[in-house]
């Protein structure tokens, strides 16, 4: 049995050195890829559509593997994002301080290889992108119990910038604190998202405790760690950036609790063939307005899978309406829907297309 062991071992080590002699030669590619790049006049070191593509391949080679589709395609991705970085390393704008699950979810889209510039509002990652302090930014856009997040829709209704992709995360908030007794607990300092998420937990295991709403969670670890009798909601992985206790795990209210992240950048992404577009359009408050609008929808068989309304700010009770649908700006069906609805909308602006999320 010991030398069956040690036979496996050994190829166990042969397959190794192979591995990382392909990553080597992939690295080296993908650094002559890079100064073709640097001699056009705008290189674009960063191509959704082309990182969606090989990732869609992974997928579909590992039908008979060993790994799940996704523990694959993280390994992949960070090789991917190590090898990119070789091009030219990226600046991506989160929502910050270190530890958000905005920076979560932007690892598992982009890979570790990048340089965070971390901003403390939505207002700011957007303005990090826009000022070209940053080549993309990532932002949280609704939760799968609490809704959209307002101030994401806010900014895109007059921001420049594109939607380049979108990220789904599942959210598992932990209880953290320096204090080691729920009874000592007197407040509690989070995200307003996140104090929503967890809000029947809380009725139930800290009753009195004062909430307090923070610009993230893990600004509100910052705060917490030097103050006795006060707690914050985050991550597991917050709490081990700041070196915080965990005292109580997954105290979100339902299980599959999911949040959907938009990448935002200055560049319009090509079709993959499996992509999403988002558009804003606003109609004037008369009866049958909506109906109007959608009705193209319909007729022309594009599958919508998102409607929200805000309040467009320039006249009271006039909303503009955000919408998501299947497939690309780019294919004919939409280039037609566009087109009847530029004609029966006042407003007609189309936030992106971008490739579908990974779930």
């Amino acid at each position: 049995m010991t030398m069956d062991m040690e036979s496996l071992r050994k190829e166990i080590d042969a397959i190794d050195v192979e591995l990382q002699n392909l990553i080597t030669k992939r690295a080296h590619l993908g650094m002559k890829v890079g100064q073709i790049k640097s001699q056009q006049e705008n290189p674009q070191f960063f191509v959704p559509e082309r990182e969606s593509k090989v990732l869609s391949d992974v997928v579909e080679r590992n039908k008979n593997g060993l790994l799940n589709d996704k523990d694959m395609v993280q390994i992949f991705r960070e090789i991917i994002s190590a090898t990119r970085a070789l091009e030219e390393p990226m600046r991506i704008a989160i929502l910050g301080p270190e530890g958000t699950f905005t920076q979560a979810a932007a690892h598992s889209h982009f890979g570790h290889s990048f340089d965070a510039v971390f901003r403390p509002t939505i207002n700011d990652v957007f303005a990090a992108v826009e000022l070209e302090k940053a080549m993309y930014g990532v932002v949280p856009v609704e939760n799968s119990i609490e809704g959209v997040v307002n101030s994401t829709l806010d900014r895109l209704f007059d921001s420049t910038l594109q939607l380049c992709g979108e990220i789904e995360l599942r959210v598992e908030h932990s209880l953290i604190s320096q204090t080691d007794n729920l009874l000592d607990i007197k407040k509690v300092l989070a995200h307003p998202q996140a104090l929503a998420q967890c809000r029947n937990w809380l009725n139930r295991n800290l009753p009195n405790a004062d909430l307090i709403q923070v610009s993230s969670n893990a600004k509100a670890v910052e705060v917490i760690r030097s103050e006795k009798g006060s707690a914050a909601i985050a991550s597991e992985t917050a709490a081990d950036i700041y070196g915080v206790n965990i005292l109580k795990s997954n105290i979100e209210d339902h299980v599959g609790n999911t949040t959907r992240f938009l990448v935002i950048g200055r560049i319009a992404v090509g079709p993959t063939g499996n992509d999403k577009t988002s558009i804003m359009v606003s109609k004037k408050n008369e009866v049958g307005s909506l109906v109007e609008l959608l009705e193209p929808f319909a007729r022309l068989g594009v599958n919508m899978s998102k409607i929200e309304s805000r309040p467009s700010g320039k006249a009271m009770w006039e909303y503009v309406f955000f919408i998501d649908f299947e497939g690309h700006a780019h294919d004919d069906i939409n280039v037609q829907l566009f087109k009847e609805l530029k004609d029966k909308a006042p407003l007609f602006k189309l936030l992106g297309s971008y490739p579908r999320s990974a779930r």
